[in-house]
């Protein structure tokens, strides 16, 4: 034991003796802006292309897509390195089956401005300004709020929370440190057990680099503050989000809530990977939450 405690006391030490200088390159890889070119609306839908000042300092590309009278409202958030288009999809759905959407993209995401990406934060500034507007253009509609990965945490991580009448989360870590953890696990293979080590490397990077610490980050504790009924989805492979994160976010949530597990999905695209069945769990959660 004495020999075992010895090695990784040795191993953290080295690895900060050496990685200080990369690790700090790949916080600034992970938190860099990623903008990126969206493009015109779809013509098979009927956008209005809008811009959303947001308490992040960000003015957010968004498109609204009104819906029936009476059909409910859903606001469509996006994950890390992504943009809107990565909603498109459900975003069709949603029209399709009545609903108003706002699909937007987070600062410094798509054609958002920002200086830093910063993991769910100032993400949540977007997503209560995106709420709002959504809530306000769709005129006294109940609104529902559907976040895949980073878009679920900043739904979560708004303060004060959203006053949403359900919501939606996909794929969302448990908190900053057990994510940096887990990809840190993924990259070094057979050393993986010295993630816990190595993350510190890069996590105590976070309050000098953005302004706050990674106690800010933990959507597992922050779902209980949401009072709304919620549907909280994971995949029993995905390494990012692990099922053992899904299920204690699910396990701190308020009833009324929903758990489903999606078998065979790693962190990807649940509507992609899933499709029929998909659609009919998420409808058939949202309807009746969103309509007489």
């Amino acid at each position: 034991m004495k020999r075992g405690v010895r090695f990784y006391s040795a191993a953290a030490l080295f690895a900060a003796a050496i990685g200080v200088g990369p690790s700090w390159i790949a916080g600034t890889q992970a938190s860099a802006p990623a903008p990126s070119h969206v493009g015109a609306p779809p013509a098979d839908l009927p956008v209005e292309a809008i811009k959303i000042p947001s308490a992040s300092g960000s003015r957010l590309s968004a498109w609204f897509i009104p819906g029936a009278p009476h059909g409910g409202a859903v606001l469509l958030m996006h994950g890390v390195g992504a943009n809107r288009l990565q909603m498109l999809d459900r975003a069709r759905l949603f029209h399709r089956e009545g609903f108003a959407v706002l699909l937007f993209d987070f600062q410094a995401e798509g054609e958002s401005p920002g200086a830093a990406i910063t993991f769910g934060h100032l993400e949540a500034k977007d997503a209560r300004a995106a709420f709002d507007e959504l809530r306000r253009r769709a005129g006294g509609e109940r609104v529902a709020v559907l976040g895949e990965s980073l878009g679920g945490a900043a739904a979560v991580l708004a303060d004060p929370p959203l006053e949403a009448d359900a919501m939606v989360l996909e794929a969302v870590y448990a908190s900053f440190d057990t994510a940096v953890e887990n990809r840190i696990a993924m990259n070094i293979g057979p050393a993986a057990a010295l993630a816990p080590l190595i993350a510190p490397l890069l996590t105590w990077q976070v309050r000098p680099r953005l302004g706050f610490g990674t106690d800010a980050l933990r959507p597992a504790a922050r779902v209980a503050d949401l009072h709304m009924p919620l549907l909280i989805i994971g995949g029993d492979a995905d390494r990012h989000a692990t099922l053992a994160e899904t299920k204690l976010i699910y396990a701190n949530a308020n009833a009324p809530k929903e758990l489903w597990i999606v078998p065979g999905a790693r962190h990807q695209d649940f509507y992609r990977f899933a499709g029929g069945t998909y659609e009919r769990r998420v409808l058939e959660f949202l309807k009746p939450k969103l309509r007489d």
